[in-house]
């Protein structure tokens, strides 16, 4: 545990004001992929029934759960309320999209949804590191 709390120190002690937006802009950008996915379920479950990885799992049940995780997640990681959980509910799907999705298209397709996928991945890892930032809900409860 103190290990997890040197990394929340951490994360708190050095987040520079300019990196607030870039939550936002991750969040909004979560939010759009989950209205996305809800307009499109179809697609969505066929993407996934094409993974050999995926074959044995419900995947209504799956597809569910993506757009529930997007779609709240990704308004926790725009508001700056429980970042850090947020981000850690997000990063299986996008580990998922990355290893088991997106890769078999090909890593050096150029304007692959691959490359999205990474840094969209990156992003959370670094948010849930170091967490909502000055101008979030968060901090503004811890005031």
């Amino acid at each position: 545990m103190n290990l997890l709390h040197s990394v929340e120190r951490w994360g708190d002690a050095h987040h520079p004001k300019w990196l607030d937006i870039i939550r936002v802009v991750l969040g909004l950008f979560l939010v759009f992929k989950g209205i996305d996915f809800i307009n499109h379920m179809d697609r969505l479950t066929d993407l996934m029934g094409r993974s050999r990885f995926l074959g044995s799992l419900s995947l209504g049940l799956l597809a569910h759960y993506i757009v529930f995780a997007h779609l709240v997640g990704a308004a926790l990681i725009t508001a700056g309320l429980l970042t850090r959980l947020a981000c850690l509910v997000q990063i299986p799907i996008l580990i998922g999209a990355v290893f088991f999705i997106n890769s078999s298209a090909g890593i050096l397709a150029p304007y692959d949804v691959l490359w999205l996928s990474v840094i969209v991945l990156l992003l959370l890892v670094f948010f849930l590191i170091a967490g909502s930032g000055p101008f979030s809900v968060d901090e503004q409860m811890k005031k």
